[in-house]
């Protein structure tokens, strides 16, 4: 694979690559059309992740975690997501708050 391998704690800012380089090594696939068999999504949904043209969305998280077992806060790290968590119930409750 021409991609540059990078360890987790070497991925600093958003890097989708990254997260499918690893998905690929872990589930021992060949390509990406193979990763996107493995998760059931057309092979370009893959491509414009890889070319950050599509966000990787829950939907798509969930699926990795299926394939792969990989707990989801882990693939979220691979890709460099260092958001943090973010609670509908705190939204509702801070958008109640203000509505008052």
């Amino acid at each position: 694979m021409a991609h540059e391998k990078k360890h987790v704690d070497e991925v600093g800012e958003y890097d989708p690559n990254h997260l499918i380089d690893s998905l690929i090594e872990r589930l021992e696939l060949r390509n990406d059309a193979a990763l996107s068999r493995a998760l059931g999504v057309e092979p370009p949904v893959i491509s414009k992740i890889r070319h950050r043209r599509l966000a990787i969305g829950a939907s798509i998280l969930i699926r990795m975690h299926e394939a792969s077992d990989i707990a989801i806060n882990e693939l979220r790290a691979m890709m460099g997501d260092r958001r943090e968590k973010f609670r509908i119930e705190h939204a509702k409750a801070s958008a109640g708050h203000r509505n008052k």
